[in-house]
C-alpha cells in the first residue's frame, strides 16, 4: 500500500484549521498541524515535525506545507524565508483574507508554490493540493532516478554499478589529473582499452591525441618501427622517414595494449623511453624529447612472467606506478543486466531495428551464464540476438546454451556420427572466427587468444590461404578493426 502525502497546516484560527485539516483528512491524506508559523519550525528544530531525510525516520516526512499569510509572532511569508532555508524542496501554499496583487506576488517570489485568498471552496483547494504534491512527486522521482545514474548506470561511457567498477570508477577519478603512468590488468574482454579512454579523456591532456597500438597485431621485426619510427633507409623498405606513435600522440597518451606480449629486447628500449622521455627512431642517430603519459595493459599475469623472464621486472614497476585491475564479469553479475540493456538499444539502433525487450527468462539466463569471454562475448551474443530474433522480445531460446549443455549441443551437431578430433574442432573454430570478423586478422586473433603469427600459421595449415600468400598491408594497421 503506497505511503500517504503528510501535509502540515499552520493557522493560528482554530476553526479555519480544523476545517482544513478534516477536510484533507476525508480526502486521504495524513496532516499533521501548528497553531503558528513560529511554533511550527520549533517543531522542526525539536525533530517533532520531519522535513529532512536526516529527521526522525518513524515520522512521516513532511509533503506539503498550508500556512496562513497573517499570523502573531511571524507572518506567512516570513516562514516561507526561514522554511526555505530548512526545506527548498518542499511546496507551500499560502492563504489569507487580505490578499492582494502585491502579497500575492511576494509570496511567490520568496518560494510558495501557490496562493489563495479567503473564503475558498474546498474543491478549489483540493485541486490546488494535488497539483501540489503531483509537484512533489515529480521533484521526488527526479532525485530518485539522478541517484540511481549516478550509482549504476556508467562513468565516462564504462556501465557499471558493482562495488568492483565503482573502485575502478574511483581511481579512473583519481588518477587522470596526473602524469603517472598506469597499467590495468584484466581478463581479455574486459574493457581494458575504455579504462584507458576514460583515463586519458577526465585528465588535462583530453585535448590531444590518444593513441593505441595492441602489441600482439603488429609482428615482432615491424613493432620497434611503429612505436618509434624510423630513418630513410635504415632497412629494406624504408623508402621514407616515419614517425611513430609516441611522436603521434606527443603532449596526449599512448595506450600500449597487451604489453606481456613484447620480446625482451624491445622491452628494454622501451624502458629507456620510459625513464629518460625520449626516443630513438630505428636506424637514426638522434634521441627526440617526448612528452606523453603512458598507460599499458595486459590480460597476462606479469609478476609470473617476471619469474619466469618473459618479462623484465624493472619495466614492469616503471609502468605500474598506479595499477588499476578490471574484474572479470562473473565477479559482478549485478552489471549484467545493465550492460545487456545497454548492448540491446546499442544494436537495435545500429542494424534499425524496432526496440526490443528481454524476457525474464532470458535475463535470467543471461546473468547466469559464465561469460569467459567477459564483456565483449557478452556484447557479441546481445548483437547477435538483436540480428536473428525475429519478434519484439528475445527470449531465452534465442540464447546460445550454458554450461555443460554448450559442450553436448556443439558436438551433437556434427555431421558425422562420430566424435570430432581436437585438430577438426580447433579448425572448424578458426574457420568461424575469422568468418564472423569478415577475415579481419587482428580482431579474430583477438578473440581466439592468439598473436598474429600464430593465426597466420594456422590459416596456411589449414588451407584457408594459399601457401606463400602474403597478408595484406592494412593487416598490420594497429587500428584496423
Amino acid at each position: 500500500m503506497p505511503m500517504k502525502h503528510h501535509i502540515l497546516v499552520i493557522d493560528d484560527d482554530h476553526a479555519m484549521r480544523s476545517m482544513v485539516v478534516d477536510f484533507l483528512r476525508t480526502e486521504g491524506y495524513f496532516v499533521s498541524e501548528s497553531r503558528l508559523a513560529s511554533e511550527a519550525l520549533r517543531g522542526i528544530e525539536r525533530k517533532t515535525i520531519n522535513v529532512s531525510d536526516q529527521s526522525e525516520p518513524n515520522l512521516p516526512k513532511v509533503d506539503l506545507v498550508i500556512s496562513d499569510l497573517s499570523m502573531p509572532e511571524m507572518t506567512g511569508i516570513e516562514f516561507i524565508t526561514k522554511f526555505r532555508e530548512i526545506a527548498p524542496k518542499i511546496p507551500i501554499i499560502l492563504f489569507t483574507a487580505f490578499g492582494t496583487i502585491e502579497t500575492a506576488i511576494e509570496a511567490i517570489r520568496r518560494g510558495a508554490f501557490d496562493y489563495t485568498t479567503k473564503p475558498f471552496k474546498l474543491g478549489e483547494m483540493s485541486v490546488t493540493v494535488a497539483r501540489a504534491l503531483k509537484y512533489r512527486d515529480l521533484q521526488l522521482e527526479n532525485l530518485r532516478l539522478q541517484t540511481e545514474i549516478q550509482q549504476t548506470q556508467s562513468f565516462a561511457k564504462i556501465v557499471g554499478k558493482s562495488p568492483g567498477m565503482r573502485e575502478v570508477f574511483d581511481l579512473i577519478q583519481r588518477v587522470a589529473p596526473a602524469t603517472a603512468n598506469v597499467l590495468i590488468t584484466g581478463e581479455s574482454g574486459t574493457g581494458k582499452e575504455r579504462v584507458a579512454r576514460a583515463v586519458h579523456d577526465q585528465g588535462p591532456r583530453r585535448t590531444k591525441k590518444f593513441v593505441a597500438i595492441n602489441c600482439t597485431a603488429i609482428p615482432e621485426a615491424l613493432l620497434e618501427s611503429e612505436l618509434f619510427g624510423h630513418a630513410k633507409g635504415s632497412f629494406t623498405g624504408a623508402i621514407s622517414k616515419k614517425r611513430g606513435l609516441f611522436e603521434e600522440a606527443e603532449g596526449g597518451t599512448i595506450f600500449l595494449d597487451e604489453i606481456g606480449d613484447m620480446n625482451l629486447a624491445l622491452q628494454g628500449k622501451l624502458l629507456r623511453v620510459v625513464q629518460e622521455r625520449k626516443i630513438r627512431a630505428v636506424g637514426d642517430t638522434v634521441d627526440h624529447d617526448i612528452d606523453v603519459r603512458i598507460v599499458a595493459a595486459t590480460h597476462k599475469d606479469l609478476k609470473a612472467a617476471i619469474k619466469n623472464g618473459t618479462f623484465r621486472e624493472d619495466l614492469y614497476y616503471r609502468l605500474s606506478v598506479i595499477p588499476i585491475t578490471i574484474p572479470p564479469l562473473r565477479h559482478r553479475r549485478e552489471d549484467i543486466p545493465l550492460l545487456a540493456e545497454h548492448f540491446l538499444k546499442k544494436y537495435s539502433q545500429a542494424n534499425n531495428s524496432a526496440p526490443k525487450t528481454f524476457s525474464q527468462e532470458a535475463m535470467a539466463k543471461i546473468v547466469s551464464m559464465p561469460w569467459e569471454g567477459n564483456v565483449r562475448e557478452l556484447e557479441n551474443i546481445v548483437e547477435r540476438a538483436v540480428v536473428l530474433t525475429r519478434g519484439d522480445v528475445i527470449e531465452a531460446k534465442d540464447l546460445p546454451a550454458a554450461g555443460d549443455g554448450d559442450v553436448e549441443s556443439f558436438f551433437g551437431s556434427t555431421q558425422s556420427g562420430t566424435l570430432p578430433t581436437l585438430e577438426e574442432i580447433e579448425k572448424r573454430y578458426f574457420k568461424f572466427v575469422l568468418d564472423k570478423t569478415a577475415g579481419r586478422k587482428e580482431k579474430a586473433a583477438q578473440i581466439l587468444g592468439v598473436n598474429r603469427r600464430t593465426l597466420y600459421r594456422k590459416e596456411r595449415e589449414y588451407g584457408f590461404v594459399v601457401d606463400g600468400e602474403e597478408p595484406h598491408d592494412d593487416d598490420f594497421n594497429p587500428t584496423n578493426e
